[in-house]
């Protein structure tokens, strides 16, 4: 937008600050620039408006665009069929078009009197990489003859905190290849060869959020708490799996045999691209059991998905799991997710299981119900926005 000539009166980027020290620090600068943005807004009033996520300001924005008699035009809902369902009130009354990249949100705004418009998630429309795996090896120095999995903690410090301790555990134990030694289904005992899977090499992509020397820092700490799986010099056993930093998710999910992945845009990640994964979670007991007691189905899902909530101690919340409206991705959350309880789910993904073939064909469901049929997503937002403006 910028480079199409937007004037910017306030840059997201000069206002997106986390943490709570943090955001206490910039209250004057935020507030001040959110007048300002207001003030600009009621003297320049705009032909239409575009929102594009983030609910808690653009709320407040709609409203003031309402009253101006500014067409809204709403990117990418926020969550109103999971939680804050109160909300939907301001969408009735503040937007003029609510433009959804999941395909069940189109039904649901629909059913409640909101002009809604599924136009496909733009992460299903990014190609795939197109390095090597043997280019992609040498670049990081891994082993392509090993079994390469995909660590993904999160993309905010409080998620890696709370992720990657157990994600470390399992990386530098032998859970996995004492799982992967021997796998039983359809009553019939598959024999693996040892010398595939006891060496495995971990990719740990680092969001454009977390600093990747304060991370290495924090993987260095969590390496000294870990020595029983190390030698006397602090370095991992001959045995002992690698964890390798790299700086692009969807090189590392294009290319790991299978992954873990935090509850989390990620995870749409994982599934466009086609990567077998499951999903882990943590928060404090409290925030879960909020959650748990506030999070809400639409009742546009099937039956059978919606007992899920009522019958379950931890119903799905993986996107991809509402978006197939099954189980399709196995959940650890909380107390579930353990070291132990990782390497079991993960080890029938990493061999060629009657598991790894349902999920990798239900993938591909999840993701060819992402693209839309008449455009990308960004094409049918802009066309939204040029019949708002009458051409």
């Amino acid at each position: 937008m910028a480079a199409e000539g937007q004037q910017q009166t306030v840059r997201a980027q000069d206002v997106a600050v986390m943490g709570i020290t943090e955001i206490v620090r910039h209250i004057p600068i935020i507030i001040a620039s959110y007048r300002r943005l207001v003030a600009t807004i009621k003297r320049e009033k705009p032909d239409v408006a575009i929102l594009i996520d983030f609910p808690d300001v653009n709320f407040r924005l709609a409203k003031h665009l309402h009253a101006a008699g500014i067409p809204v035009i709403w990117f990418v809902s926020p969550q109103l069929w999971a939680w804050k369902r109160d909300r939907l009130r301001w969408v009735q009354q503040r937007v003029s078009r609510m433009m959804v990249i999941f395909p069940f949100e189109e039904t649901f705004y629909r059913n409640r009197g909101v002009v809604a418009e599924f136009v496909g998630h733009p992460l299903a429309e990014v190609p795939l990489p197109t390095i090597s795996r043997e280019d992609y090896a040498a670049k990081h120095h891994l082993d392509p003859a090993k079994t390469w999995i995909a660590l993904l903690p999160g993309s905010r410090w409080k998620e890696i905190r709370a992720n990657l301790p157990t994600l470390h555990e399992l990386a530098v134990s032998d859970l996995i290849a004492t799982q992967s030694a021997a796998i039983t289904f359809d009553g019939d005992h598959l024999e693996l060869p040892t010398t595939l899977y006891t060496h495995y090499e971990f990719l740990l992509p680092v969001a454009s959020t977390i600093n990747t020397t304060d991370l290495q820092k924090y993987i260095a700490d969590l390496d000294r708490e870990s020595l029983r799986y190390f030698t006397e010099s602090g370095q991992p056993t001959t045995n002992n799996p690698r964890l390798t930093l790299v700086p692009d998710a969807r090189e590392a999910l294009h290319h790991a045999r299978a992954s873990v992945v935090a509850s989390g845009t990620a995870t749409i990640q994982a599934a466009v691209i086609g990567n077998p994964f499951i999903v882990v979670y943590r928060v404090s007991p409290l925030t879960f059991a909020l959650a748990r007691k506030l999070v809400q189905y639409p009742h546009e899902f099937p039956e059978d998905f919606q007992a899920l909530r009522a019958d379950s101690p931890a119903p799905p919340i993986a996107m991809v799991n509402l978006i197939a409206q099954r189980r399709l991705i196995p959940e650890l959350l909380q107390d579930t997710f353990t070291a132990a309880n990782v390497a079991q789910t993960l080890a029938p993904l990493l061999a060629d299981t009657p598991e790894r073939v349902t999920q990798i064909a239900g993938l591909a469901e999840v993701r060819h119900s992402l693209i839309s049929p008449t455009g990308t997503s960004i094409s049918r937002l802009a066309n939204a926005v040029l019949a708002a403006l009458g051409r």
